[in-house]
């Protein structure tokens, strides 16, 4: 299965791993391997994870409170947000088309 970020999901990672690594050097690393091998469950296991909607779904990571809501769109897992999960939590909505959720 291919595996495509929005681009704010792929921003969401990125800021998330630089503040990781500001707290203590290496964490950001840890939380990068953490995200990937959530990526790697929802590949191996795509329906089932906690439903958001219809469509779209939500993997927490087990180390760190981080979500990692996706949508499966024929083989591709497009990954929505990588949102920490004390935010605003309906924001990944906005991301998509009407109809699309």
């Amino acid at each position: 299965m291919k595996i495509e970020f929005l681009a704010p999901a792929k921003v969401e990672l990125l800021d998330a791993i630089s503040y990781y690594n500001l707290q203590s050097e290496g964490l950001g690393y840890e939380f990068a391997a953490e995200v990937k091998r959530t990526l790697e469950r929802i590949v191996q296991y795509p329906n089932a994870w906690f439903k958001l909607s219809k469509r779209t779904r939500r993997c927490r990571t087990i180390r760190f409170p981080y979500g990692v809501i996706y949508q499966v769109r024929g083989d591709t897992l497009l990954i929505l947000a990588v949102m920490h999960l004390s935010r605003e939590p309906e924001t990944w909505k906005s991301r998509l088309e009407t109809g699309e959720v």
